[in-house]
């Protein structure tokens, strides 16, 4: 792990593309403004760690479950 010293406004930059920007400081609280392109993704760890287990358990559901999503939404589209 690369550990930095930063004051408030200076910048870190990751490759060519992401800036990270101290903003603020209060007492143990750091403030980051990230500047990244539109299709890297930007999340909390907490956030992250969440969506990846939501992916596992979508990618573990039986192909039967499906069926009765699809006869719903053919139904609902009827209306």
């Amino acid at each position: 792990m690369l550990v930095l010293s930063r004051h408030r406004d200076e910048s870190i930059m990751i490759g060519d593309d992401v800036v990270i920007t101290i903003v603020d400081i209060r007492g143990d609280k750091v403030r980051l403004g990230i500047d990244a392109p539109t299709e890297i993704p930007v999340h909390r760890r907490e956030v992250y760690e969440a969506i990846q287990r939501e992916n596992q358990q979508a990618a573990q559901v039986d192909p039967g479950d499906t069926k009765q999503v699809g006869q719903q939404t053919n139904t609902s589209s009827d209306s």
